[in-house]
């Protein structure tokens, strides 16, 4: 027969008992988070070309202008043209360069609005994190989309023309998809700084 002190006993470390098990299965998934992060890091610092000084120079130039020719390669890095070529031709089937493109002006085409929007899962399982995929690649409004850490799972940046059209997306095509659950939406005043192309001149 159990005495009162005991039951006492009991009724204060339970609660204890039960948090430090919350906090020690809390740790384990962070843990898990880490380690998985880790691998992430290193699979990526694994993919990592090794580049040498002209190969960067060369991609610097390319940067700036896609449509430089080897010869005008060979006047800008100090490289003869079949050294360039040689050069060129590497880099791209080793998918450094992965292509070339036109850099548009979106406010000449009419798309005048830019604008982030931030958005939560419904579910948080890799189904519905897939269907949400599938959902930005038919969307052309979809300039760029990042999966994150943190409280939202999703940053876009997304071009419309206007507000009905930027209404007519986040009502229309976000909220009603079955994989989203909350939408919140920031309009761009000013763009302080674009992208201009990655950081290679300063690995020389």
């Amino acid at each position: 027969m159990k005495s009162p002190l005991t039951g006492i006993i009991q009724f204060l470390i339970n609660p204890i008992v039960r948090q430090t098990t919350r906090k020690v299965h809390a740790f384990m998934v962070d843990s898990d988070y880490l380690m998985h992060t880790s691998c992430m890091v290193h699979q990526n610092s694994a993919d990592i070309m090794q580049l040498d000084k002209l190969d960067l120079k060369l991609l610097a130039e390319l940067q700036k202008d896609g449509r430089l020719t080897n010869n005008d390669l060979s006047e800008r890095i100090g490289l003869s043209a079949s050294q360039c070529s040689r050069r060129r031709a590497r880099l791209e089937d080793d998918k450094v360069i992965r292509g070339y493109r036109a850099d548009i002006d979106r406010q000449k085409m009419g798309l005048g609005l830019l604008v982030v929007i931030s958005v939560t899962l419904a579910t948080h399982n890799r189904d519905n994190a897939k269907r949400f995929a599938r959902l930005l690649a038919g969307l052309p409004e979809v300039l760029e989309a990042f999966s994150l850490t943190g409280e939202m799972d999703y940053h876009l940046k997304v071009a419309t023309r206007d507000l009905a059209a930027l209404s007519h997306f986040v009502n229309e095509v976000l909220l009603p998809h079955d994989s989203v659950q909350h939408v919140k939406t920031s309009i761009v005043l000013n763009v302080l700084k674009d992208f201009e192309g990655l950081a290679v001149g300063a690995q020389t």
